[in-house]
């Protein structure tokens, strides 16, 4: 229901562009959003209503007078009567203030167990009317050491056109990312290229570069007997979830959602 409803507003479309090397899983549809996944999230923050605020790095999470009072870098905290926490389960465990006693110890030992792997994405970016002469619109590389799948990504979203310059998305290998996780982002970028060129020995030179490191790419092992969430705190509520608590795709972060927007309701 929910991919019905996101490819009746457009968000998502059906995947026609041909992908190179893809698992195909009986039964299954693949989708694209053309404007990115991050117009999924968007489409249901404008449903929620909500205000949202950008850029604040939470450090600490404290009781105040029966509510949480959340800390971040820049700014003076602020008061909440639910708190619900969805990023990287590894960065839970890494704020401050009276959440570090709240968690329990068997709390605590469950979160920990949770796994994420690393890997590197970068983006070459063109100027408009560059063509990129291959065959696919994504690949899936097997047989080397550095990367993993390579996407022109507006062909691969189906949104091409001679007003917007082509970019390349590049995905390392999960070793690679490992190996590399607290390497020279300079040093990685160049090796990146120069296994790209190896790859797509056509590539033109692009007008500009970025090298991304992510460090919780995808969870490998989720948080044991937690299937979609985690309650730290009933009153006031102070709850976790994401896909650190089911799987990193799609249908994952929905059943995190509804099992968290579940447990808000019932605390209301």
């Amino acid at each position: 229901s929910f991919c019905e409803e996101l490819l009746s507003h457009g968000v998502l479309e059906p995947l026609t562009a041909p992908i190179e090397g893809m698992v195909e899983k009986e039964g299954s549809c693949n989708y694209v959003a053309p404007q990115g996944i991050s117009s999924v999230v968007k489409y249901y923050l404008k449903q929620s209503g909500a205000d949202v605020f950008y850029e604040h790095h939470v450090t600490h999470i404290s009781l105040r007078d029966g509510k949480w009072e959340v800390s971040w870098k820049m700014g003076p905290p602020e008061l909440f009567d639910i708190v619900i926490l969805t990023m990287p389960v590894p960065q839970i465990l890494q704020l401050q203030g009276d959440i570090v006693n709240i968690i329990n110890e068997k709390q605590k030992q469950q979160l920990e167990a949770a796994s994420y792997s690393s890997r590197y994405a970068l983006g070459l970016f063109y100027e408009a009317g560059v063509r990129i002469d291959v065959p696919w619109a994504a690949k899936y590389i097997t047989d080397n050491p550095c990367i993993r799948f390579i996407s022109i990504d507006n062909k691969k979203r189906n949104i091409e056109s001679p007003e917007i310059g082509p970019s390349v998305v590049v995905h390392t290998t999960v070793t690679f990312g490992s190996e590399h996780l607290d390497s020279d982002p300079a040093e990685v970028q160049q090796l990146i290229l120069s296994h790209l060129e190896s790859i797509v020995p056509s590539l033109p030179e692009p007008a500009s570069v970025k090298c991304q490191k992510w460090r919780y790419s995808q969870v490998t092992k989720a948080v044991p007997n937690c299937p979609g969430q985690m309650i730290l705190h009933t009153q006031p509520l102070l709850i976790c979830g994401g896909d650190g608590f089911t799987c990193s795709n799609f249908d994952g972060c929905v059943d995190s959602a509804m099992s968290l927007a579940e447990a808000v309701k019932s605390h209301l």
